[in-house]
């Protein structure tokens, strides 16, 4: 049987994680008091994402859920305090905003907000959040004609990865006389201890109480996991290892770890670090 052993949410997109106790799972992604994963996006003056690829520092932008808002702390800069309350959708400022090939209505963040991530980042952006009125499907060419939507993740509401996937990779590294490198270099959102490794790629479904998970596709993985998560600096890169045995043909060769999932049953139930979780093969 396999368990739950992290449960991880990204309030901003290519920022720092929270590591959750629980959470609720939704068609959308995961959600801890009214914050969604990758809810909020950091954008340039064009509207297009800014990611970690090639802003690395946004690693060291910690978030942290308070009562009303959500705190952000960077090394240098004071504490930002986001109201987590909704804008009123009529009144609120709004732009369109480009997250890969998908355009999609956004919330613009204050003045105040976009001078502290210009600062932080050394050149200038904004923060805007998904708005309430705003749809983003994901491909149905790989969840076979299920409808699914998220928010400002790359493409699906959460990524499942294998504790054991991790330890094999490791291995790996070691034995190349690298270091081995922590979960964090990969941002899932849910890890599960007690399976094989990689067993999470021929998955069929992942079953947890009344929740049905279903994996649709290999996660491809850029530059990123070479990017220590504590430091905001690219470091030795784990994709050279991976080139050996995590080529993926059904994504053109992309090397992969984790698996992209989208939720068939269950929205709105609760999650617990710890719970068991049925993982059927599809096989």
């Amino acid at each position: 049987m396999a368990i739950l052993s992290e449960i991880n949410l990204y309030p901003i997109k290519s920022c720092a994680g929270m590591s959750l106790r629980s959470a609720t799972l939704t068609s959308a992604g995961l959600m801890k008091e009214q914050i969604y994963d990758r809810e909020w996006m950091v954008v340039d003056d064009a509207g297009a994402a800014l990611t970690q690829r090639e802003h690395p520092r946004m690693a060291l932008i910690v978030p942290r859920l308070k009562a009303d808002t959500l705190e952000l702390r960077a090394p240098g800069m004071l504490r930002l305090e986001i109201e987590l309350g909704l804008p009123d959708p009529e009144l609120a400022p709004q732009r369109t905003v480009q997250v890969w090939d998908d355009q999609v209505l956004a919330y613009d963040c204050d003045a105040t907000t976009a001078a502290w991530f210009s600062n932080f980042l050394g050149l200038p952006c904004r923060l805007v959040r998904f708005h309430a009125n705003a749809t983003r499907a994901v491909s149905q060419k790989w969840t076979q004609g299920v409808a699914a939507t998220t928010m400002f993740s790359d493409g699906y509401p959460m990524l499942v990865a294998g504790s054991a996937s991790l330890a094999d990779l490791n291995g790996k590294l070691v034995q190349a006389g690298r270091q081995a490198i922590p979960m964090n270099r990969f941002r899932p959102n849910l890890v599960l201890d007690g399976i094989e490794a990689f067993e999470e790629d021929y998955a069929e479904d992942f079953r947890v109480g009344g929740a049905v998970l279903k994996p649709v596709k290999p996660c491809p993985r850029c530059p990123m996991p070479s990017i220590d998560q504590a430091t905001g600096e690219f470091g030795p890169d784990p994709l050279d290892i991976m080139a050996g045995y995590r080529a993926k043909p059904e994504v053109d060769g992309a090397l992969c770890f984790g698996m992209n999932s989208i939720l068939l049953e269950g929205d709105g139930q609760e999650l617990r670090v710890g719970q068991e979780i049925d993982v059927n093969l599809a096989f």
